[in-house]
């Protein structure tokens, strides 16, 4: 976190005893040392995210227009290309306007800690009065003494406070970019699957005008046509939702970026990421989680502020009201002109009758049992879904290897031997258009198998090192449904 260090003029050697501050003077260099950051915290959240987005050295907005206008012109530069997944992560770290505003959010709790920090301006009360014999005028300065007393205190509070806010603001940038990651797998994705359907149309638009012609000249029925033509409709109607999922995918990825306009008239990259040749170890991923997730060392930090403040609650219920006045009072006889000052100090304490503190002392003592329960709480979800995550990438990674491996070379071989058997006369053209639907689908399904992949090793990273993924993205919800081979 950025600190700001007063400057400390040297001085000389002492020659009668060691310069002691007084109680005000420390204060009031406490409360002169404070000031905003400079650029937001924005460094500070890009310190917390490092390594946490995406594999990737991401830039955070500043604040100023020149880098906003440098941002714009790399933003521009990246779409000029076929977007990849570090440049459309890239993108949206720079651009998203939901995370603009989380991080002007945090300047602004940057700003109340500075205010809460900074010692309160005395009361000045000014008072005339007179009467037929006097004239009484009243001069009062008043301040908090508690205000003073607690600063230190309420400095150190002001920091955790910020710091815990600093944590949930990097998790908010780390879940943009795995939002960005799974919107651009998806998008990739269903483009790729969007094709394999245009060629399924296309083999079932070559048999239906087979078995038109066939019917003309009397060697079909009419039964045998209208079956071939329930398969075009049904190829027509799959490559219709595929292109519609393409492109509700390449909006997600839009509004994840921050783009509109010319702007999305971008190219996306032609295929996803080839699968990796090792998968990760599941050794030590509960203590990796319960170390590095910002979500758990938020919730740390909450329980420690809390635990400091229990201590001050009764005492700040019972003596928050301290105030301390110097009073320079001037009464002037109107006959005489004789004029009398009277000098004093006051200082005003609360009668504690009716609140001993108790109220207080339950609430603190309560809410740090609450922010215990919810440390333990988030350390247990961690726990439990970096064991889900791992199980999904893992099942995940071997669902894409085996219809990589084994289904896509199958279907291919029997697509080949269909058309020997076919150029021997023992097979009909019915056989390889059925084969060759069949064979794309299957090239279908692994697309879709490895998209899973990806998602799910999004999930596990996110689990790993950055916060709560919620619903795991991978074969629990984004499997498609197989579809069945269509034979004839």
């Amino acid at each position: 976190m950025n600190t700001l260090q007063c400057p400390v003029a040297p001085g000389s050697r002492p020659l009668h005893r060691p310069l002691r501050l007084s109680l005000l003077g420390a204060a009031v260099v406490l409360a002169g040392c404070a000031s905003v950051s400079p650029d937001g915290l924005r460094s500070d959240v890009a310190a917390l995210t490092a390594g946490r987005t995406a594999g990737i050295e991401a830039a955070l907005p500043a604040t100023h227009t020149g880098a906003r206008e440098k941002a714009q012109q790399s933003v521009d530069g990246w779409l000029a290309q076929p977007l990849t997944q570090d440049a459309a992560v890239r993108i949206a770290l720079l651009n998203n306007p939901g995370l603009q505003a989380r991080l002007a959010a945090l300047g602004v709790a940057d700003a109340e800690r500075v205010q809460a920090i900074t010692l309160p301006n005395p009361h000045l009360a000014l008072g005339r009065f007179t009467n037929g014999h006097e004239r009484e005028i009243e001069r009062t300065l008043a301040f908090s003494l508690l205000d003073l007393i607690t600063l230190p205190w309420r400095t150190a509070r002001q920091a955790e406070r910020l710091q815990i806010a600093t944590l949930q603001a990097a998790q908010d940038v780390v879940s943009l970019a795995a939002d960005t990651r799974r919107a651009w797998v998806r998008a990739v994705a269903a483009e790729q699957v969007a094709a394999t359907h245009d060629r399924m149309v296309e083999a079932a638009e070559a048999g239906a005008e087979l078995a038109r012609r066939m019917v003309q000249v009397g060697n079909w029925s009419r039964l045998q046509q209208a079956r071939e033509q329930a398969v075009l409709q049904e190829a027509t109607r799959q490559r219709a939702r595929a292109r519609l999922a393409a492109a509700t995918e390449r909006e997600q990825l839009n509004r994840r970026m921050g783009v509109w306009g010319l702007q999305t008239q971008y190219q996306l990259a032609n295929q996803l990421p080839p699968l990796p040749t090792t998968a990760l170890p599941a050794d030590g991923i509960e203590a990796t989680a319960l170390r590095e997730r910002l979500d758990v060392q938020a919730a740390r930090r909450q329980l420690d502020t809390l635990a400091t403040r229990q201590g001050w609650s009764r005492a700040g219920a019972m003596f928050g009201d301290i105030g301390l006045a110097y009073s320079r009072n001037t009464t002037t006889e109107r006959d005489s002109g004789h004029r009398e000052i009277t000098r004093g100090w006051e200082l005003e304490l609360p009668l504690p009758l009716f609140d001993w503190g108790g109220a207080a002392r339950t609430r603190a003592h309560s809410e740090v049992e609450q922010s215990a329960a919810q440390l333990q709480d988030t350390a247990v979800r961690a726990r439990g879904e970096v064991r889900a995550a791992w199980l999904t990438y893992r099942t995940a990674l071997d669902l894409a290897r085996q219809q990589q491996a084994e289904v896509v070379p199958l279907r291919q071989l029997i697509s080949d031997e269909t058309t020997l058997r076919y150029n021997g006369m023992l097979a009909s053209v019915w056989d390889m258009l059925a084969e060759a639907r069949n064979s794309t689908q299957a090239v279908a399904n692994a697309i879709e198998a490895q998209r899973d992949f990806w998602l799910a090793e999004t999930d596990l990273q996110l689990a790993l090192t950055g916060t709560s993924p919620g619903a795991l993205q991978g074969l629990t919800s984004g499997a498609a449904a197989s579809s069945t081979p269509q034979g004839h």
